[in-house]
């Protein structure tokens, strides 16, 4: 979590500037390609939905003219396929500023029982956020992808047994 195209220096929540919310994806091109995660961007949005302000805009972020070939090709399908406008900018990804330590993994920080299991892989906190296996906890936590999870699917995680059992049991 953190805050994306905009101009000001080191913005923070309470001065946020001409920044958005936005989250930072380090992704490997072999397993996910930057088409299927603008699927995934499509799939998530009401895109003829305006912002109520910019700081919680839609904005696609692209990394080169690749990425900003393959972001307007999506636009403008979206933009044919709903007949109307869309709110969504496309924007070059320039800088990525780090949200304050309690906006990252906000729904897994809420367990403080699974927090303390998790410091002793993840001893700094900078560690932790950029965990995949905290990222996917915050994801099944906050509602994403639940449906059929079992403890099986929460074993490589590095759980306890009674951390996953918490898992399951919080998301319901």
């Amino acid at each position: 979590m953190g805050y994306a195209g905009g101009t000001s220096l080191r913005p923070t929540y309470h001065e946020i500037g001409d920044h958005a919310e936005a989250v930072q994806i380090d992704y490997d091109p072999s397993q996910i390609t930057y088409a299927d995660l603008l699927e995934l961007f499509w799939a998530a949005r009401r895109p003829t939905r305006p912002a109520w302000k910019r700081q919680y805009m839609s904005a696609i972020f692209y990394a080169d003219e690749s990425q900003l070939l393959q972001a307007k090709e999506t636009h403008r399908r979206v933009s044919e396929s709903v007949g109307a406008e869309i709110f969504v900018e496309i924007l070059p990804a320039d800088s990525f500023y780090r949200a304050e330590d309690y906006h990252q993994k906000y729904y897994l920080q809420r367990h403080g029982e699974l927090m303390a299991e998790l410091r002793a892989p993840y001893p700094e906190f900078r560690d932790f956020v950029d965990s995949t296996a905290a990222a996917r906890l915050n994801g099944y936590l906050g509602g994403a992808r639940t449906q059929g999870l079992t403890e099986d699917d929460l074993e490589p995680l590095g759980l306890s047994p009674t951390a996953r059992r918490i898992v399951l049991k919080s998301r319901r």
